[in-house]
């Protein structure tokens, strides 16, 4: 099996094979503790909570989808407990302001009555920022988060302000709501690593979230891990090796994904399809999927894992394709199986 070469921070020396499986031991260490802090306070929701902590280990954003209260709002403030991120929310409203979540430059005049511009920063400017509700907003708002999300800073009158690293977007939506609500442009989308659905729990996590929710006390979330750990796990994916074969069925993927390629499926259901952002969303969250799970690199599975929550968001199918009842789910699971 061949292996791609790994990714090395310039001017630092290359980790060994034995320096890099005694990074990953003391990681796996650490993600068993966030797993099962965040285990004490969400039931249930397994395959949610390990696509969001994926999202978070690669370093990225996630767009959360699920219907009123099915914990939401309340997975995104325990991970920024248990990550120990300092976590922020913003409610996004139809008038919700640029300003409101950037920050803006208000004038002050000190004891001599010199008058100068002070800049005062908006909630944007925390480690973990929760935008829920995130399509009730204008577009002229949501295009407010576009630069933050891509380039980790943002410019307030001509200057520029760096975010705090890490930063972190988890966004939530309504998928029910329709009336006063304005859907995310493709543009925006794309900046998310995973669109991760949440959908309605079992029945034993329902049962145990009716027990230890409606009594006198309540599980309360704790700290288990510093930011600067975060972002030293992070850079240990970005180094972790990937098999070749993992790389092909990435490509393969994504690339048939595309109308016009040569995939006669997809170019009849498909409208247009991702981009090479998805390929690097895949690579990424195959290295850190297969950390979640105690190993040192990835495999064709974490791909097939991976492929709906990467790729969802980021494909349009034709009128025809919809005219017959087809989603973009369906046609990512007829993708998946030409990778057996």
């Amino acid at each position: 099996m061949s292996i791609v070469s790994k990714n090395e921070v310039p001017g630092e020396k290359p980790m060994s094979d034995k320096e890099m499986i005694a990074e990953a031991e003391r990681a796996l260490a650490d993600i068993a503790r966030v797993r099962d802090g965040v285990g004490q306070v969400i039931f249930g929701q397994e395959a949610v909570v390990e696509r969001t902590l994926v999202a978070l280990l690669a370093g990225g954003h996630a767009l959360l989808v699920g219907v009123p209260g099915l914990a939401k709002t309340k997975l995104v403030e325990t991970l920024g407990v248990v990550l120990g991120l300092d976590a922020r929310r913003i409610q996004f409203t139809p008038d919700l302001m640029p300003s409101d979540i950037l920050g803006s430059e208000v004038m002050e005049q000190d004891e001599k009555g010199k008058r100068s511009f002070r800049f005062l920063p908006g909630p944007i400017f925390s480690q973990l920022l929760m935008a829920d509700e995130i399509n009730r907003a204008s577009p002229r708002t949501q295009s407010a988060l576009l630069q933050s999300m891509q380039e980790y800073h943002v410019t307030v009158a001509g200057h520029r302000h760096d975010l705090p690293a890490p930063f972190h977007v988890l966004a939530t939506q309504n998928p029910l709501e329709q009336e006063g609500t304005y859907p995310l442009p493709e543009a925006q989308l794309d900046r998310f690593l995973m669109q991760v659905d949440i959908l309605y729990p079992e029945l034993e996590a329902e049962r145990r979230i009716l027990l230890e929710t409606t009594g006198v006390g309540e599980a309360e979330a704790a700290n288990v891990l510093t930011a600067e750990r975060l972002k030293e796990i992070q850079m240990l994916i970005r180094r972790m090796p990937v098999p070749e074969s993992v790389v092909d069925a990435i490509l393969q993927l994504v690339r048939t994904a595309r109308p016009g390629v040569g995939n006669p499926d997809t170019d009849r259901h498909v409208a247009w399809g991702p981009g090479p952002r998805a390929s690097q969303a895949l690579t990424l969250c195959a290295r850190a999927r297969a950390l979640y799970d105690g190993r040192l690199a990835p495999s064709v599975d974490d791909v097939r894992a991976l492929a709906e929550p990467v790729l969802q968001h980021r494909m349009a199918l034709t009128f025809a394709a919809r005219a017959e009842g087809m989603t973009v789910r369906d046609v990512i699971r007829r993708l998946v199986k030409t990778l057996d």
